[in-house]
């Protein structure tokens, strides 16, 4: 069964930085891309960047520059580094594993900016 879960989410100040992590159990054939979404209260969820198995990113305008997709290939594991945070970076980020078949989630980590 597979299982993405996501930690390192919490409370910052604008300016901070915060890195999300999501590790992925479980085995999952046909990879297209693995990513980032968040949905803000009241908005529709959005792609905030992803990384195909290629290896090319793709980064929302909102983010570019300030936000970072790694993975570490030997863990499994999934990065977001955010830096200088503002109050509209404020949302529910979800991991994301995108296959040929269907599409796999976590169960998400809350992100707040303070001013």
């Amino acid at each position: 069964q597979v299982q993405l879960v996501e930690s390192g989410g919490g409370v910052v100040q604008a300016g901070g930085s915060l890195r999300l992590s999501c590790t992925a159990s479980g085995s999952i054939f046909g990879i297209i891309a693995r990513g980032w979404y968040r949905q803000a209260p009241g908005k529709q969820r959005e792609l905030v960047t992803d990384i195909t198995s290629g290896g090319s990113t793709n980064y929302a305008d909102s983010v570019k520059g300030r936000f970072t997709i790694l993975r570490d290939y030997n863990e499994n594991t999934l990065y977001l580094q955010m830096n200088s945070l503002n109050r509209e970076d404020t949302a529910v980020y979800y991991c994301n594993i995108r296959s040929r078949y269907r599409d796999y989630w976590g169960q998400g980590t809350q992100v707040t900016v303070s001013s």
